[in-house]
């Protein structure tokens, strides 16, 4: 079985959706490969801005300073249901689609894995500038890839067109929204699923290959272009 999963490094409920998911495939006695795909949430984002993301969400929204830092909090209950700890006051605004080069190369090497988690950690915990080739360059190398080749890659053009096939074919499947699961390329599930439903989808594609219900390809949480919503 091969799960493809569309996300973006921006979005908080693909790191939810990500964890989750590897929750219920350790409840699963079958080997299943996880694919990430290339999804921007934001392609003209500034790779040098200097907002904060409470500033970034009230100029997108509309609202105060205080109803963003508020609207970040459910999410961080939920992330932290998962073990994951955000930290939403130093989380650093900025162009992802160079964390999505690295991220395709590093499946090259076998270590597509190891560097997505360490970017989304990098991102949401940590308060690393993602879209900087330096803190690319030295997140892949605490990883196992090779720094002088991960600063030749970046400053190339090397996989713009893989990032760029994943993004149309997102096009092509109407996915407007992530995470987006593509299960063997015919099975999909959107949004941040419980653990549960992730555990039972899979196991009904393994044990009959029936198509999923409506309910479980609906997401709980999503974000698109327009933004987040839990």
């Amino acid at each position: 079985m091969i799960i493809e999963m569309w996300t973006d490094f921006a979005c908080p409920f693909c790191y939810i959706g990500k964890r989750r998911l590897e929750e219920a495939l350790k409840q699963i006695e079958e080997p299943i490969e996880v694919v990430y795909r290339s999804f921007e949430l934001d392609p003209d984002a500034d790779g040098q801005s200097k907002e904060t993301i409470y500033e970034m969400l009230a100029k997108k929204y509309g609202m105060s300073l205080a109803e963003a830092r508020a609207n970040t909090e459910n999410v961080k209950k939920m992330a932290a249901e998962v073990g994951l700890d955000f930290n939403f006051d130093q989380m650093v605004v900025t162009n992802t689609f160079d964390a999505h080069r690295l991220a395709l190369y590093a499946y090259n090497k076998g270590l597509m894995q190891e560097v997505t988690e360490r970017i989304l950690h990098a991102h949401f915990s940590e308060g690393k500038h993602i879209g900087n080739h330096s803190t690319l360059i030295q997140l892949a190398t605490e990883v196992g890839l090779d720094q002088e080749a991960v600063s030749a890659l970046l400053e190339s053009e090397e996989m713009t067109e893989l990032v760029r096939k994943d993004e149309q074919q997102a096009t092509e499947y109407g996915i407007r929204s992530v995470p987006f699961f593509l299960i063997n390329q015919k099975y999909a599930i959107t949004g941040a699923q419980p653990t549960d439903t992730f555990v039972q989808s899979i196991k009904q594609i393994l044990e009959q290959d029936q198509p999923l219900s409506q309910k479980q390809m609906d997401g709980e949480g999503t974000c698109n272009n327009d933004g987040c919503s839990v």
